[in-house]
C-alpha cells in the first residue's frame, strides 16, 4: 500500500520494514500477534525501546509506523479496532538543524572548484568536477541527497534553468538553478565528455553501483573528505547539513517561507518552519552579546 498508493521511496519502505519486523518479534516473544495485540502491549513495546536507550524522537517515529500499520489493518478488516489510537507519543523536543555559515559554504565550494585545476590525472579531474557539480547543485537547490545522486541526464537537458523533481509521495516540484549551479553543471558535462566520452548511462552521475549511479553513502563520504581538506570537522558536514544551510540562508535573505517549502518538497509547512527557529535562536545570541544586554 505504501509503495503502490503513496509512492513511498525505497528507503522509506526499508525503514518501515525494519520497524515492523522489530515490533512483530516483540509480539511473538509475548505469544501475541498483530491481531491480538492491545494498547498496553504497544506501550510495553515503547517501554522496551526506552529501556534500550532509544531516543524519544526515534521511538516516536517507530510509533508513527505502528499507527499507520494498525490503521491499515483496521481499514482492511483484519482487526475490529486500532490499539494505537489511545497510546501517547513519546515526548520529544525537536532539535534545531545543524547548518554552516555562508562563509563556510563558500570555502567548501571554492575548494571543490580549485581541486579540478589541481588534479593531475584525468580520472581525478573528472572526479573533482563531479564533486564540484554535486556541491553546487546541492547548495543551489536543497535537494534531498537521494534526489541529487539519482538525477538523470535528461532532467538537466530539458531546461538548464530549472529541475523538475519527483520527491516523496510522488509529488513533483520545480526547483530553479542558480548561475553558479548551471556553470558547475556545464563544466562537469564538458570535462566528462573530454575524459570519458559521451554518456552511455541515463544517470547524470553514473557509477558501477547496482543502482547505476553514485550512492548516497559515497557522496556523503566524499563530502566529509572535502570538509576535512577545507579544515572543518568532518562530523559537522553532511549532505543534509548543506540542505539545511540552503533553506536557512534563503530565509535569512528574505525568501518567502512558502517558496522555501516548495523548493524543499515539504508536504507540511510546519517542517519548513524549523528554519525560522534557527534564525530566531541566532538573533537571541546576537542580542545576548549586545553591550546593552546586561
Amino acid at each position: 500500500m505504501l509503495s503502490a498508493e503513496r509512492g513511498a521511496a525505497k528507503n522509506t519502505l526499508d525503514a518501515y520494514a525494519r520497524d515492523l519486523n522489530d515490533y512483530l518479534a516483540f509480539l511473538a516473544a509475548r505469544k501475541l500477534s498483530v491481531v491480538t495485540a492491545a494498547s498496553d502491549d504497544v506501550r510495553a513495546y515503547l517501554a522496551t525501546l526506552e529501556a534500550a536507550g532509544m531516543t524519544a524522537s526515534t521511538a516516536a517515529r517507530r510509533l508513527s509506523a505502528l499507527r499507520q500499520f494498525h490503521k491499515f489493518l483496521y481499514a482492511e478488516g483484519v482487526r475490529t479496532n486500532d490499539p494505537t489510537t489511545i497510546v501517547e507519543s513519546p515526548r520529544t523536543r525537536r532539535p534545531l538543524p545543524r547548518i554552516l555559515s555562508t562563509d563556510e559554504v563558500d570555502r567548501l565550494l571554492a575548494l571543490a572548484r580549485e581541486e579540478i585545476d589541481l588534479a593531475r590525472l584525468p580520472a581525478d579531474r573528472l572526479r573533482a568536477a563531479r564533486m564540484h557539480c554535486l556541491m553546487e547543485l546541492l547548495y543551489a537547490t536543497g535537494l534531498r541527497v537521494s534526489e541529487l545522486v539519482s538525477l538523470t541526464l535528461r532532467m538537466v537537458q530539458v531546461d538548464d534553468r530549472f529541475l523538475t523533481i519527483r520527491g516523496k509521495g510522488g509529488r513533483e516540484r520545480l526547483v530553479p538553478l542558480s548561475p553558479p549551479a548551471r556553470e558547475g553543471l556545464a563544466l562537469y558535462q564538458r570535462i566528462h565528455r573530454e575524459i570519458a566520452g559521451e554518456w552511455t548511462s541515463p544517470w547524470l552521475f553514473p557509477s558501477g553501483a547496482a543502482s547505476g549511479h553514485i550512492t548516497r553513502q559515497y557522496f556523503a563520504q566524499e563530502l566529509k573528505g572535502l570538509a576535512a581538506r577545507a579544515g572543518f570537522d568532518p562530523e559537522r558536514v553532511s549532505p543534509h547539513v548543506l540542505r539545511h544551510a540552503f533553506a536557512s540562508h534563503l530565509l535569512a535573505g528574505g525568501a518567502d517561507l512558502r517558496a522555501v517549502q516548495q523548493m524543499l518538497g515539504h508536504a507540511d509547512i510546519s517542517t519548513t518552519q524549523i528554519y525560522t527557529h534557527v534564525l530566531s535562536e541566532r538573533l537571541r545570541q546576537v542580542l545576548a552579546n549586545h553591550p546593552l544586554a546586561s
